[in-house]
């Protein structure tokens, strides 16, 4: 049987080898001027090693308020290209898709990281050199108990952000990045306008759901301005808000179809993030999340929108992932977490789809290596650990 998770996709004019995806992930290791490091390559670039077909940036901030913290990557000035584009390079290089996502952290900026708290930024953080700064969201309304009051900008504020995306566009396409990914999610600034929790503006961002879609709209044809008509772009959306009076399928599902008329080309699908300091504080409240728990979300956008469709949340054992692909639930699929746990991932699952004895499908560098390995954990005779070309002409046992 032939895997579908493990054949290639074309979206535009960018084709992917197969449908396996690092999702973007923050890492917070970047610069305190936004710029990547060593560290960035070598941690996306293992992803590329190890078969996954498209691997992600964590988000990269448009501007400097955007931040979530100070060790969030930036990509609001030239300065942030060069490390880029030598990400970019080296994934490539072995054959895996370079991928970016961008956005603005919004109500959720100006904030210590997840492993020093998660909470905002305080006068304690000030005696360590990081002082809060002022923050921004759709309306004057705090991300979660006990976070900063963020300014609600004015229309012509509005404008300036969406203009920043735009040129944050055009710098990932300067790095050689061949895909582009739209972080409008877990309540940051752009699901802070999509979700009518979240917005009470009474201007034209605001009130109606197509009022509330404007700026995610602007912001995709920012962006198709800004980049090449023949690179896909993707946007990351909360399908639903998982609380009462919040976002449902139905308004994704609606803002699908216009993101689609404007030229974004695949539909990244969580869910979560409009209240508290996570994605996963609407999960909390209710009960945890099982392997696969957004794949139907990606299943109803898909086919009700018509446009091809990520799953992730909690994917990971590759049985699974080639079902989702396989029954037409998602067109790709996302591992966040799971990639950090096993950053070759992708290379297991073509072994265990295909079939494989021997690791044939490994970078001949590494296989070479596992199948000696092999030889020696079901032998004991030292006459099978045999290596190199004797070791290739020796009759098969």
């Amino acid at each position: 049987m032939t895997s579908k998770l493990l054949s290639s996709l074309k979206l535009r004019d960018v084709k992917l080898p197969n449908r396996i995806v690092v999702s973007p992930m923050q890492m917070y290791m970047a610069k305190e001027n936004g710029e990547c490091t060593d560290w960035h390559l070598v941690h996306l670039g293992k992803f590329a090693i190890g078969n996954f077909g498209t691997v992600f940036t964590e988000v990269l901030c448009v501007e400097p308020r955007g931040r979530s913290t100070y060790s969030d990557a930036g990509i609001w000035c030239d300065s942030q290209i060069p490390m880029l584009t030598k990400i970019a390079s080296f994934i490539h290089s072995h054959g895996s898709i370079a991928a970016a996502q961008i956005g603005h952290c919004g109500p959720k900026s100006s904030r210590q990281r997840p492993y020093d708290g998660l909470q905002p930024l305080s006068d304690k953080d000030m005696e360590i050199g990081e002082p809060p700064w002022e923050i921004i969201s759709c309306s004057a309304e705090p991300a979660a108990p006990g976070y900063a009051t963020p300014k609600s900008p004015s229309e012509k504020e509005v404008k300036g952000v969406v203009a920043a995306f735009g040129e944050a566009a055009r710098r990932c396409n300067q790095a050689g990045f061949k895909i582009l990914d739209v972080h409008a999610a877990h309540g940051y600034l752009i699901h802070s306008f999509l979700s009518p929790i979240s917005n009470s503006r009474t201007d034209s961002y605001g009130g109606s759901p197509e009022n509330r879609m404007r700026f995610a709209l602007e912001i995709a044809e920012a962006l198709r301005n800004n980049w090449p008509e023949d690179k896909p772009i993707f946007f990351r959306l909360s399908c639903i808000d998982r609380f009462e009076g919040g976002l449902e399928l139905e308004d994704t599902i609606r803002l699908a179809k216009e993101l689609k008329k404007r030229g974004v080309d695949a539909i990244d699908c969580s869910s979560g993030g409009i209240k508290g300091p996570n994605s996963l504080f609407s999960l909390a409240t209710k009960s945890p999340p099982s392997p696969g728990y957004q794949v139907p979300l990606a299943a109803s956008i898909r086919q009700s929108a018509k446009i091809p469709t990520m799953a992730v949340g909690m994917i990971m054992d590759p049985i699974h992932a080639e079902k989702i692909i396989s029954d037409g639930s998602a067109d790709l699929v996302a591992l966040g977490r799971e990639a950090l746990f096993n950053p070759h991932w992708g290379l297991h699952a073509a072994k265990l789809l295909n079939e494989g004895q021997t690791f044939d499908d490994w970078p001949p560098n590494m296989g070479w290596w596992l199948e000696v390995r092999q030889r020696m954990l079901s032998s004991t005779d030292p006459k099978d650990w045999r290596i190199g070309p004797a070791a290739a002409n020796a009759p098969k046992r």
